[in-house]
């Protein structure tokens, strides 16, 4: 198993990278986000990589951080979804967007990924929801949430997660105040939004 390869970036296109390791070029497929986010030609790079060994042969997926691995290898053992499909997923959606989708039903969400339709948005949904939430893959952290005192709590928590998925503050504010019950945890909050949203 190779966990990461580290060298000097050679080439870069939105599906793939070339990276020279002791004078060794490996072929790593990447989404287009992650390519975007690498250095240019001849810099030093360091890809967290998953090897696939298949009748097809033998290909790497690789990823700029540990995060978007771990999330990459929950997705893989979803049925009916390859490292093709979950590299897909990964190119539409930043790690917090995926787990915010699964952890709060977010179909619509998860079928914008390519070749991701509605049944198989449902399927990461019913395999994973349990899987994400009881290991905290989802906190402020993870999100990119900076909670203000004045935003803390249950209602400025789900406020700040419909931001993550897109929405402007207005919308997730006056979405958020449409729902909110004391008492209700941001998670329910936070679904029951998106479905005033229109998701």
């Amino acid at each position: 198993m190779i966990s990461y390869i580290s060298g000097l970036l050679k080439y870069i296109s939105q599906e793939y990278i070339i990276v020279d390791n002791g004078g060794i070029g490996y072929n790593i497929a990447v989404s287009p986000k992650t390519a975007s986010s690498l250095q240019g030609i001849g810099e030093e790079v360091c890809i967290y990589t998953y090897m696939s060994v298949s009748d097809n042969g033998i290909a790497l997926y690789g990823f700029a951080s540990m995060e978007e691995l771990e999330l990459f290898n929950s997705i893989i053992g979803v049925s009916g979804i390859g490292p093709k499909g979950a590299l897909g997923i990964l190119g539409s959606l930043s790690p917090s967007q995926f787990v915010m989708a699964v952890l709060t039903d977010d179909i619509k969400t998860l079928s914008n990924a390519p070749g991701i339709g509605k049944k198989t948005a449902q399927r990461i949904v019913l395999e994973l929801k349990d899987k994400l939430d009881s290991s905290q893959a989802i906190d402020e952290k993870s999100l990119g949430i900076s909670l203000s005192v004045s935003d803390s709590g249950e209602k400025g928590e789900a406020v700040q997660a419909l931001e993550v998925l897109g929405f402007s503050k207005s919308e997730a504010v006056k979405a958020v105040d449409a729902v909110y019950i004391d008492g209700m945890t941001a998670e329910k909050t936070i679904s029951l939004a998106l479905k005033v949203l229109g998701r």
